[in-house]
């Protein structure tokens, strides 16, 4: 369609869509329900940013992902495209604000997460506005047996009770057969145009590396080339003491988790994609928007607890369709330490209990209150305080969230916003009456176009060094100013947030969902006995994962059981020291050589004794 790629050009110069981008963008410009499975790096935001601009009105985008709806945000804005999103820590008046932008055609795009669509605010807002497009982002957390599951996905499908034209595109790079009907279904998608990609990877070889001493492994790895490659941990302590260890070795490599601020995030991602460090050590949280074509291996130090993240992880490499390697390093305890960790992640049933009940208590919530509030958490402080594990409360906290009480949100920046709260005679009139506080108010209204219509980010090092004042200095006057009527402002934030879905409830009232429970636990070790028959099976590693998410594969023959397979000896009637391209039977080695089973059997004896192959399961291979 001449429209979408118009749009595609316009906006980011691109003349020709990726395989299945174009039909999944026209299907949505014609108003079809959409599902489109494409695989990490296949282009996503493409797929639902072009038809949100070619159909008329507002697209909501509704993704789980924080720091993934800022980089999205940042990007539009770049290229000159309205687009805001919505996230925990924002305050009342800022998110009704951004509401009425959106009610009145202020914006183009509004990304917001599935917890906050249900809010009484938004509904309320989203009833009066003009809809073109509704976007659901990782849409395999709709589903119980996803490997991400969100409770609160599955009550998007009410949006479309007040907009029943409206419709819906549903996108993942992840989802089994089961899975994929599970979005179908939640969604309640009607006339449903499925897109999906192969899974196949032809430049990436999968592998398996069983060792008795994996670091050694990997750090001969890192020594013996100067590609660019990411190793991923389960754990930020793992990141660090890797990370530690490979320094040690005068291996340069940067460090990525979820505990780093957000300028050391940025700083290390930067200087990987400028190739300054070759190897990134990383938890999951490493990935997300990241799109570095040229990742020649990615590395698992710990094999992560499902194939769906074994998958997106391992696809981070070789983008760019050049050979690329992904092997997971394994050692002998390592699966049992895998089936423990699942195992840690459903803590018992009063733990949870009293981690909600202290938390509450932490924030100062009382019984019949805190629904849709926000409120930063010091996790640290709090099991200090309470004398809980952390691993302990960091995994009842998700439990929590999965029984919908609350969404526990890892440390996400948020900066500093700043509102003016009065016009400019009114600002005018305030500058005379105090003077000392007119150099601030002059530049932020000079600075910032828009701040007395919209909250604007601030940068507290830049204004405080143009005003030539400290930070401390530069906080007490927009304190003052708060005081005064003048702004509001929404101080920037580091913790992790807890914002409660429901009033917290009496402790008689709590109670923990059976299917949350007792069903996502057996369903977390079944995704992780699949991850241990693909390490412990010895069967092509792409098939297999392949046929995980319900396609059909022939052998790759570049992982590590297709290259055992080729290492198979080719016999010849004067010497058996060649090897064969493809293994044969004992009765196509007889046909082969024009010899009875009788008289084969000899020379295959002399081979044995002389240890230059062995014969196995019907493959001769090499000793």
């Amino acid at each position: 369609m001449k429209v979408s790629r118009d749009i595609l050009q316009k906006y980011w110069g691109f003349e020709h869509f990726r395989p299945l981008q174009e039909e999944i963008v026209d299907d949505a410009i014609h108003g079809f329900d959409v599902l489109a499975l494409l695989p990490t790096g296949g282009g996503k935001s493409i797929c639902f940013q072009v038809p949100g601009l070619a159909r008329e009105g507002l697209t909501i985008v509704i993704s789980p992902l924080i720091a993934l709806m800022q980089d999205q945000v940042a990007n539009l804005e770049k290229i000159g495209l309205r687009a805001k999103a919505i996230t925990s820590g924002m305050s009342f008046r800022e998110i009704d604000i951004i509401l009425d932008n959106a009610r009145f055609g202020g914006l183009d795009f509004l990304y917001t997460s599935p917890e906050r669509i249900q809010s009484t605010l938004f509904v309320e807002r989203f009833k009066l506005m003009k809809i073109g497009l509704i976007v659901v982002d990782e849409a395999h957390c709709i589903s119980e047996w996803g490997h991400d599951f969100r409770p609160s996905f599955q009550q998007i499908y009410k949006l479309r009770e007040f907009h029943h034209a409206v419709p819906i595109l549903a996108l993942t790079a992840t989802a089994t057969e089961k899975v994929r009907h599970d979005i179908i279904e939640q969604l309640k998608l009607k006339k449903t145009r499925i897109h999906e990609a192969s899974f196949k990877r032809e430049n990436l070889a999968y592998r398996v590396t069983k060792t008795s001493n994996k670091l050694e492994r990997i750090l001969d790895f890192c020594k013996k080339t100067n590609e660019v490659g990411i190793i991923y941990c389960q754990t930020r302590k793992s990141v660090k003491e890797l990370a530690k260890i490979l320094l040690a070795n005068n291996l340069n490599c940067g460090i990525y988790h979820g505990g780093l601020t957000n300028l050391e995030r940025r700083t290390m991602l930067q200087m990987w994609l400028n190739e300054d460090i070759k190897v990134m050590v990383a938890t999951n949280a490493f990935g997300m928007g990241i799109d570095k074509p040229n990742v020649r291996f990615v590395l698992h130090y710990e094999i992560p607890p499902s194939l769906e993240a074994y998958f997106q992880e391992a696809g981070r490499g070789g983008r760019d369709g050049n050979e690329s390697v992904a092997i997971a390093f394994v050692e002998q305890n390592d699966t049992n330490h895998l089936k423990e960790s699942v195992l840690e992640k459903y803590p018992e049933k009063n733990q949870i209990f009293n981690v909600y009940r202290a938390i509450s208590n932490y924030l100062r919530i009382a019984i019949g209150s805190g629904k849709d509030e926000t409120y930063p958490i010091d996790l640290k402080d709090f099991c200090k305080q309470y004398s809980f594990d952390y691993t302990l409360t960091y995994n009842s906290l998700k439990i929590l969230e999965l029984n919908e009480n609350l969404v526990f949100s890892e440390s996400v920046f948020q900066p500093t916003k700043v509102m003016f709260l009065v016009d400019n005679v009114q600002l005018y009139n305030f500058q005379i009456q105090h003077e000392k506080f007119y150099q601030l108010t002059a530049l932020l209204s000079r600075s910032y176009s828009s701040i007395f219509d919209s909250f604007q980010n601030i940068h507290e090092n830049e204004i405080a060094k143009r005003l030539n004042i400290s930070i401390s200095a530069l906080e007490e006057q927009l304190k003052s100013l708060e005081k005064y009527g003048i702004v509001e402002v929404t101080w920037r934030n580091v913790l992790p947030t807890v914002t409660f879905i429901k009033e917290r409830v009496a402790d008689d009232y709590f109670s923990l969902n059976p299917k949350i429970y007792i069903e996502r636990k057996q369903n977390a070790i079944q995704k992780v006995e699949k991850v241990i028959e693909f390490v412990e099976l010895e069967k092509c590693r792409a098939q297999q994962v392949i046929r995980y998410f319900g396609q059909n594969s022939d052998n790759c023959g570049k992982c590590d059981v297709c290259q055992k397979s080729k290492e198979l000896v080719e016999l010849t009637e004067s010497n058996l020291k060649e090897f064969l391209d493809d293994w044969k039977t004992i009765f196509e080695l007889c046909d082969y050589f024009k010899l009875d089973e009788e008289e084969l059997k000899p020379i295959l004896r002399k081979c044995f004794l002389e240890e230059k192959i062995m014969y196995e399961n019907g493959k001769f291979i090499r000793k």
